[in-house]
This record gives structure tokens, sequence and C-alpha cells, in this order.
């Protein structure tokens, strides 16, 4: 019966020693293999403190965030994730400026109300419908009633009133 005690002892001593005998990862080895997961990203850092990491920086896109805490997660001793990381703004969609040419029908038809003063001449600069010439303060009135009522659009007035 003292043998069999003694072997039942031995083995509870052998199991608990192999029990609290597993190795600790430390924070400088979690430290160590978070920042070889985080290279990925050069906008991040990390930082380990107590089993858990500290992540900050930031991260084109939250699938990239997303991959990186769930990256950290899987580190065996890493007890959890803080995030302190932010997700880059998208930069608004470029404006394209468009240039509104003007119809040609359009162009016609002023050139037709322009007809009777031959020293006005309507063209197109970057866009927009544009009149020069030298005219009378009669005349700039005539031309600017009658351009107006074909609803041209913008047109710029660039005639010089003598």
């Amino acid at each position: 019966m003292k043998k069999t005690f003694a072997l039942a002892a031995l083995a509870l001593t052998i199991s608990l020693g192999s029990v609290s005998c597993k190795k600790k990862v430390t924070d400088a080895e979690l430290q160590s293999q978070a920042t070889t997961v985080v290279t990925s990203n050069p906008n991040a850092s990390v930082e380990v403190k107590d089993g858990t990491a500290h992540l900050s920086g930031t991260f084109e896109d939250q699938a990239s965030k997303d991959n990186m805490i769930a990256s950290l997660k899987a580190i065996p001793g890493v007890k959890d994730v803080m995030d302190m990381s932010t997700v880059a703004a998208t930069p608004p969609p470029s404006v394209v400026d468009t240039v509104s040419a003007v119809d040609p029908m359009v162009k016609q038809k002023v050139d037709d109300a322009l007809k009777d003063f031959p020293s006005v001449k309507a063209e197109v600069v970057n866009g927009e419908l544009t009149l020069t010439g030298n005219v009378s303060p009669a005349q700039a009135r005539k031309i600017k009633e009658s351009v107006d009522a074909l609803q041209a659009g913008k047109v710029n007035y660039n005639y010089t009133v003598k």
C-alpha cells in the first residue's frame, strides 16, 4: 500500500510539474513577432505590453486594418489587440472639367444675327461664344438683344463700344 501511495504521489507531482513548466512567452518575444507581422504596412506600428498588442498608424482601407488585427490575434501568446489605428480618408473623386462646346447650330444663328454688323465677329474661345470688334452704343444694344433672344447660353461681349 505504501508503494501504491508513493507511486500515486510521484505521478501527481510529475503531472503538476509538467503543467507548471510550460514556458511563458515574454513581451519581448511577442513584440518581435508582432513587429514582423506589422512590417507589411509601413504606416503602422505595434507595441506589446502584458501580452496585449497596441496597434497604431494608418491603413489604406478597413479591410487591410481588419486583416492586420486578425494576424496579430493569431500570434500565440497575444491576449488581445488594442486598435488605435485609423483608416486613411479616401480622396474625393477628381472633378473633370469639361469644356462645353458651343453647338454649331447656335454659332450659325449668332453669325446670322451679326450679318448686319460686319465689324463684329463671333468665335468660340475656351468653349464659350465670344463676340469681338468695334461697335457704336446703339449697335451694341441691338447685338445684345438679338443674341440674348437666341438663348445662346454664356456669351462674352468683348467688343469695343465707341
